[in-house]
């Protein structure tokens, strides 16, 4: 179970200083160590709108972001707070509440636009909060969202005939669910004098209007954006929530203290983003947790910094750079591991012990492929490839070591009294080469007996007779019983003996050659099998999250269709055009 991080209350995460954006890496430790996936919740609007309230309720405490009670903003950049999820267990709910839009004391909104972008970056739940009725004005003080195409691409390197509208059609895919809230909501909720839920509303106030003129473009262009980045939206209304004069102590008050509506209103709120808020999630299903969002603060913060968009692409790239990199090693400790408990050196063969590699490599791999995501060109593969076969070699090493050493070990033990025996000159007499040859023999056979000798075995042995081919050509000199003919024989018989030795010992260098390119092609095509897995996996993936975006597309295209808004409908059918050849080219696609 991963341990939970519960933050007494909230931190800056990325500081706003003299109109420079800079993350806090006391915050950064704080979520590096999050290993949970994350459910990251942001809210944006203008300042004084009582943002930080509903912030703070979702923490589940009366305070922690600050409410302020003046006309200046209180919260300066993005401030975060990490809790456990109230209903997904085994997740946290990273809370970012943002510096107000439109504060007065900035001057410009170079800065607004930037932290409205970095909030839909960051979040998977986007949680934009106003004031009263979405009227034009409403619109107008959301602007920002009409920014999007100028702060934030999708792809890295786009068609050269890509345009930022095309880059964009991707934001969909990406961007966080949206949830409106509209504070001190003192209307009916009707039109043409049919009442209307706060989502109906919603729809209601996005309707476009038909005309061509530039005021009428003005008017569509929020209201197009809004509808086209965020297809699942939702909207909250909440009556002013006690006098005007008590907003100032509006934390420090209970719940009996303020109006009825206005708590249950909050309670649906919160129990609505509870419930439906999801993960976040990177293309192709990545869970996001501490660590990974981690990154994409400092990917993103940095290239705001250094004068460039932020681009989603590039930030999963860069993430998964980090990820991939302890991917292979993560799965070389596996195998470390599982080698350390499995090999018992020296093994008795050299295919017992790239049986236990081969069970060991797979698992490797295996943890590898879980925990990488976006190898490009499968650099990251090929990097593990190389250092398991460099780990194979040195185990086959080690043991070729262990074996020479246990068996020169055994020599010294088996063959040592032997060897006193010739130099006390029991073997130096009428009869005595061939009492030799039998304790020879005796001696051989005894160490054949032994268990565990290991790879190394006959050629310790061999290199062992041949040193003592001297003393042992000796004794056949001096035995007086035998005929010079005899001698002549014993010695052929010795050197064909010898012979055959070397034989062996080369077949058996061969065989063990012959498996260890055995071992290499099964190793490349383990790594073949199991990375093909993951890419029909990768694959089967997008193609569900494009035809989740496709029917989001289709929907608001039909809906556009319904309203009379053929332009805009052409533009939408052709975003839908290029989505489906991409699914076709997906769909066809093989891997070889």
């Amino acid at each position: 179970m991963a341990p939970e991080i519960n933050l007494p209350g909230p931190m800056s995460l990325i500081d706003n200083t003299k109109g420079q954006l800079v993350v806090n890496p006391e915050a950064l430790k704080i979520l590096s160590a999050i290993t949970q996936p994350v459910v990251v919740v942001a809210i944006v609007g203008l300042y004084r709108t009582g943002k930080s309230y509903l912030m703070n309720k979702l923490a589940g405490k009366k305070n922690g972001f600050s409410l302020g009670s003046t006309v200046k903003s209180h919260t300066k950049g993005i401030w975060m707070w990490c809790v456990p999820h109230p209903k997904k267990p085994e997740h946290t709910l990273v809370l970012l509440d943002t510096e107000g839009l439109g504060d007065i004391e900035k001057g410009d909104n170079e800065n607004d636009s930037w932290i409205f972008a970095l909030a839909i970056l960051l979040s998977s739940t986007f949680v934009y909060n106003s004031m009263g009725t979405i009227n034009q004005q409403a619109m107008d003080q959301l602007y920002y969202v009409t920014e999007l195409t100028h702060r934030i691409r999708s792809k890295s390197s786009p068609d050269e005939n890509e345009n930022e509208v095309e880059d964009s059609a991707d934001f969909v895919s990406f961007f966080p669910d949206f949830v409106w809230t509209l504070r001190d909501f003192s209307l009916d909720l009707e039109a043409d004098g049919q009442p209307l839920t706060p989502d109906e509303y919603l729809t209601y106030s996005l309707k476009l209007k038909k005309g061509t003129s530039q005021k009428d473009e003005t008017f569509n262009l929020p209201r197009l954006c809004i509808r086209k980045f965020f297809p699942k939206k939702k909207c909250f209304v909440f009556d002013r929530p006690v006098h005007r004069r008590k907003l100032a102590q509006l934390e420090k008050l209970q719940d009996e203290e303020l109006d009825p509506e206005f708590v249950q209103q909050v309670a649906d709120f919160c129990s609505y983003i509870f419930s439906n808020s999801k993960t976040k999630t990177l293309s192709g299903g990545i869970q996001v947790n501490g660590p990974r969002l981690e990154s994409l603060v400092l990917t993103y913060v940095n290239a705001i910094s250094s004068g460039d968009l932020p681009c989603m692409e590039n930030a999963v790239l860069a993430l998964a750079q980090i990820e991939n990199s302890a991917a292979v090693e993560k799965a070389i400790a596996h195998y470390e591991q599982q080698m350390g408990q499995k090999v018992q050196l020296p093994t008795e063969s050299l295919q017992e012990l790239l049986d236990l590699h081969r069970d060991s490599e797979r698992e490797a791999i295996e943890v590898f492929i879980r925990s990488s995501f976006k190898d490009v060109d499968h650099l990251f593969q090929k990097e593990l490839a190389a250092q398991l076969d460099k780990k194979r070699d040195d185990f086959c090493k080690q043991n070729q070591e262990a074996s020479s050493d246990r068996c020169s070990g055994l020599l010294q033990v088996i063959f040592s009294p032997l060897e006193e025996e010739v130099k006390a000159g029991i073997y130096s007499k009428p009869g005595g080469y061939r009492l030799f040859v039998q304790k020879l023999q005796d001696l051989k056979k005894k160490y054949y007996e032994e268990p565990r000798k290991g790879t190394q075995a006959e050629e310790i042995l061999q290199t062992y007779l041949k040193s003592k081919e001297s003393m042992t050509d000796a004794i056949l000199q001096t035995d007086q019983t035998l005929t010079e003919k005899e001698k002549e024989i014993e010695v052929e018989r010795v050197k064909a003996e010898s012979a055959q030795a070397s034989a062996k010992m080369l077949q058996e260098m061969q065989r063990k050659n012959e498996q260890m390119m055995e071992q290499k092609e099964r190793s490349y095509q383990e790594h073949l099998k199991q990375l093909t897995e993951k890419m029909e996996n990768d694959r089967v993936q997008l193609l569900k999250e494009q035809e989740r975006t496709l029917a989001l597309k289709l929907q608001e295209q039909e809906r556009l269709l319904q309203e009379g808004f053929q332009k805009e409908s052409r533009i939408m059918k052709n975003e839908i055009q290029d989505l489906q050849t991409k699914m076709r080219r997906r769909k066809a696609c093989t891997i070889s």
